[in-house]
Protein backbone atom coordinates (compact mmCIF):
# COMPACT_ATOMS: atom_id res chain seq x y z
CA UNK A 1 0.00 0.00 0.00
CA UNK A 2 1.41 3.31 -0.94
CA UNK A 3 2.36 6.11 1.44
CA UNK A 4 -0.04 8.88 2.14
CA UNK A 5 1.95 12.36 1.71
CA UNK A 6 0.66 16.02 2.14
CA UNK A 7 1.22 18.80 -0.11
CA UNK A 8 0.25 22.26 2.05
CA UNK A 9 -1.46 25.14 0.31
CA UNK A 10 -0.43 28.37 2.42
CA UNK A 11 0.01 32.02 1.92
CA UNK A 12 4.01 31.77 1.96
CA UNK A 13 4.01 28.50 0.06
CA UNK A 14 5.79 28.71 -3.66
CA UNK A 15 5.39 26.78 -7.00
CA UNK A 16 8.91 25.90 -6.07
CA UNK A 17 8.18 24.99 -2.66
CA UNK A 18 5.38 22.78 -3.75
CA UNK A 19 7.63 21.00 -6.30
CA UNK A 20 9.67 20.15 -4.38
CA UNK A 21 8.32 18.29 -1.77
CA UNK A 22 6.29 16.33 -4.81
CA UNK A 23 9.85 15.28 -6.28
CA UNK A 24 11.21 14.04 -2.69
CA UNK A 25 8.05 11.61 -2.88
CA UNK A 26 7.84 10.59 -6.63
CA UNK A 27 11.79 11.54 -7.78
CA UNK A 28 10.69 10.99 -11.59
CA UNK A 29 7.53 12.90 -11.65
CA UNK A 30 7.18 16.76 -11.11
CA UNK A 31 4.44 19.24 -11.48
CA UNK A 32 3.75 22.33 -13.25
CA UNK A 33 1.35 24.84 -12.93
CA UNK A 34 -0.06 26.36 -15.78
CA UNK A 35 -2.63 29.96 -16.20
CA UNK A 36 -5.59 27.81 -17.31
CA UNK A 37 -7.10 24.08 -17.09
CA UNK A 38 -5.75 21.65 -19.99
CA UNK A 39 -8.05 19.46 -22.03
CA UNK A 40 -8.34 15.43 -21.09
CA UNK A 41 -5.76 13.70 -23.35
CA UNK A 42 -3.93 17.33 -24.20
CA UNK A 43 -1.20 18.92 -22.69
CA UNK A 44 -1.31 22.16 -22.06
CA UNK A 45 1.15 24.88 -24.46
CA UNK A 46 4.18 25.77 -22.52
CA UNK A 47 3.25 29.83 -22.87
CA UNK A 48 0.64 29.20 -19.85
CA UNK A 49 3.17 27.78 -17.56
CA UNK A 50 3.89 29.68 -14.73
CA UNK A 51 7.96 30.44 -15.50
CA UNK A 52 8.66 32.05 -11.95
CA UNK A 53 9.14 29.44 -9.72
CA UNK A 54 9.07 32.31 -6.90
CA UNK A 55 5.16 32.89 -7.33
CA UNK A 56 3.40 32.16 -4.59
CA UNK A 57 -0.04 29.93 -4.72
CA UNK A 58 -1.81 32.64 -3.10
CA UNK A 59 -1.84 34.93 -6.23
CA UNK A 60 -2.45 32.12 -8.98
CA UNK A 61 -5.48 30.21 -6.54
CA UNK A 62 -8.72 30.63 -8.23
CA UNK A 63 -10.36 29.40 -4.82
CA UNK A 64 -8.31 31.21 -1.94
CA UNK A 65 -8.30 29.01 1.07
CA UNK A 66 -5.37 27.27 2.73
CA UNK A 67 -5.04 23.43 3.30
CA UNK A 68 -3.58 20.20 2.00
CA UNK A 69 -3.60 18.00 -1.03
CA UNK A 70 -3.02 14.47 -0.20
CA UNK A 71 -0.76 12.53 -2.47
CA UNK A 72 -0.54 8.96 -2.60
CA UNK A 73 1.31 6.47 -5.53
CA UNK A 74 -2.10 4.96 -6.12
CA UNK A 75 -4.25 7.64 -6.77
CA UNK A 76 -4.19 8.75 -10.66
CA UNK A 77 -2.27 11.90 -12.41
CA UNK A 78 -5.82 13.02 -13.28
CA UNK A 79 -7.27 12.44 -9.48
CA UNK A 80 -4.30 14.40 -8.50
CA UNK A 81 -4.47 17.15 -11.11
CA UNK A 82 -8.18 17.58 -10.39
CA UNK A 83 -7.70 17.96 -6.30
CA UNK A 84 -5.45 20.60 -7.38
CA UNK A 85 -8.51 22.33 -9.25
CA UNK A 86 -11.15 21.97 -7.36
CA UNK A 87 -9.93 22.25 -3.70
CA UNK A 88 -7.86 25.36 -4.60
CA UNK A 89 -8.47 26.64 -8.39
CA UNK A 90 -5.05 25.94 -9.48
CA UNK A 91 -4.12 23.90 -12.88
CA UNK A 92 -0.97 21.48 -12.66
CA UNK A 93 -0.06 18.69 -14.79
CA UNK A 94 2.44 16.15 -13.93
CA UNK A 95 5.30 15.32 -16.06
CA UNK A 96 7.54 12.05 -15.98
CA UNK A 97 10.83 12.24 -16.44
CA UNK A 98 12.47 10.18 -19.96
CA UNK A 99 16.43 10.43 -20.33
CA UNK A 100 16.99 14.18 -20.40
CA UNK A 101 13.63 15.27 -20.94
CA UNK A 102 10.19 15.97 -19.13
CA UNK A 103 6.93 14.57 -21.03
CA UNK A 104 3.64 15.78 -20.16
CA UNK A 105 1.42 12.73 -19.06
CA UNK A 106 -1.64 13.80 -20.70
CA UNK A 107 -1.95 10.80 -22.82
CA UNK A 108 -1.52 9.01 -19.70
CA UNK A 109 -3.92 10.60 -16.96
CA UNK A 110 -5.39 7.46 -15.91
CA UNK A 111 -2.02 5.88 -14.38
CA UNK A 112 -1.40 6.30 -11.10
CA UNK A 113 1.53 8.24 -9.67
CA UNK A 114 3.42 5.17 -8.60
CA UNK A 115 3.13 3.85 -12.15
CA UNK A 116 4.37 6.98 -13.65
CA UNK A 117 7.56 7.23 -10.98
CA UNK A 118 8.37 3.24 -11.56
CA UNK A 119 7.75 3.96 -15.47
CA UNK A 120 10.60 6.96 -15.37
CA UNK A 121 12.76 5.10 -12.91
CA UNK A 122 12.81 2.13 -15.52
CA UNK A 123 13.54 3.94 -18.26
CA UNK A 124 16.79 5.92 -16.74
CA UNK A 125 17.67 2.66 -15.30
CA UNK A 126 17.22 1.67 -19.34
CA UNK A 127 19.56 4.37 -20.27
CA UNK A 128 21.67 4.07 -17.89
CA UNK A 129 22.79 0.68 -18.59
CA UNK A 130 23.17 1.38 -22.36
CA UNK A 131 25.66 3.73 -21.82
CA UNK A 132 27.72 1.81 -19.30
CA UNK A 133 27.80 -1.96 -21.82
CA UNK A 134 31.26 -1.62 -22.47
CA UNK A 135 29.89 -4.78 -25.29
CA UNK A 136 28.02 -2.39 -26.56
CA UNK A 137 30.61 -0.46 -29.45
CA UNK A 138 30.69 -0.47 -33.41
CA UNK A 139 33.20 -2.66 -34.76
CA UNK A 140 35.76 -1.02 -37.31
Amino acid sequence: MSELHYLMIQEHQTIKGIQEKFCNVFPYLKIEFFKEKHQAGIGSAKKKMFIDKDTKLIDIQKVKQHGKISVYGTETVQELEGDFELKYGLYIQVFRKSGKVWLETSTTDSWTLDQQNEEGRSLEEELKAEKENPADHDIW
